[in-house]
């Protein structure tokens, strides 16, 4: 059973692919998700912070995706591994509030929920591109 977190950032996952594909208010889509899955007041909390750091930033995380996947341009990426590269970058690189490797696995895991069968690897790849130091592991 996923916990707070995981749930708060399915629902976040899901507002924002319905943001994606239907240019519904961010308002209206979380309501509409939240009417179907019920959370904690937290979850639900944390659910709204995740779904407006991600429109609100939104500009910046498609430049990062864009600089880390340039063979994949974002209109043709599924709109599910866009929202779900969208919301990990948000939580890693904007929001910082949660270790990055945990934004990973939580992503990666995501992916295996509602991706294809290639979006796992696919967002493993793209994440520890844009998240982990350019200089990591060089002396």
């Amino acid at each position: 059973m996923p916990g707070p977190r995981r749930k708060a950032r399915i629902a976040a996952l899901k507002a924002l692919y319905e943001i994606d594909l239907t240019g519904h208010s961010s308002d209206e889509s979380l309501s509409n998700i939240l009417s179907e899955d019920a959370l904690p007041d937290a979850a639900a909390e944390y659910a709204g912070q995740l779904v407006r750091g991600v429109l609100e930033s939104r500009d910046e995380i498609d430049a990062i995706i864009t600089r880390c996947a340039p063979l994949f341009p974002l209109n043709q990426l599924s709109a599910i591994d866009r929202n779900m590269l969208r919301l990990a970058i948000y939580e890693a690189m904007i929001d910082k509030k949660t270790p990055v490797k945990v934004v990973i696995n939580e992503a990666v895991e995501l992916a295996k929920l509602f991706g294809s069968d290639s979006s796992p690897r696919f967002i493993n790849g793209v994440l520890g591109s844009a998240c982990m130091p350019s200089d990591a592991g060089q002396t």
